[in-house]
């Protein structure tokens, strides 16, 4: 069994696998539409998910702010204008890195000291922002279903239990 914050880890990928698979179903103009909400479209929901992602991974991998940030606008650029299924293969690029990360941090627990731009240094754990990461990405999935209902479609369930009930399932 896999320790419970790559498995969360897991769920968070297999969620948002599961997002871009119902995204495909719906009509094309849907992901680029405007709507109110706390990004204009899902599009650009999606877009923001892929910084974040990119960004948090370098930070456990302990990579230097200031290298970081000198990424952050070309990773906005390439999530741009995309379809679902190139955010998707972009999410998927990134998970691939992410599970690389992860294989090579046995401990979960590992101490860590990172550095936000505006508040500051804070000592942490490895888990602590994995944490992070996975519910960043449940908070922006659930965004992306209250936009998909402004426009009258539904969302498809992400919940940590369907994960648990489909990975019980696999295992027979």
């Amino acid at each position: 069994m896999l320790q419970q914050p790559y498995r969360l880890y897991d769920y968070h990928v297999w969620a948002n696998n599961r997002l871009f698979s119902h995204l495909e179903q719906l009509p094309k103009e849907v992901f680029h539409a405007e709507v109110t909400s706390v990004f204009p479209s899902v599009s650009q929901t999606c877009a923001h998910m892929y910084l974040f992602e990119q960004l948090y991974m370098l930070v456990l991998a302990e990579v230097p702010n200031e290298e970081i940030f000198s990424k952050i606008s070309g990773w906005t650029e390439e999530a741009q204008g995309k379809t679902v299924n190139e955010i998707r293969e972009l999410f998927g690029s990134v998970a691939e890195r992410f599970r690389d990360l992860l294989r090579h941090t046995p401990d979960p627990d590992k101490k860590m000291t990172i550095e936000h731009p505006k508040y500051g240094k804070m000592e942490t754990h490895f888990s602590d922002i994995l944490q992070h990461v996975v519910n960043h990405g449940t908070y922006h999935r659930g965004n992306v279903t209250a936009m998909l209902r402004q426009q009258g479609y539904t969302g498809v369930p992400t919940d940590y239990i369907f994960y648990l009930l489909e990975q019980q399932k696999v295992q027979g």
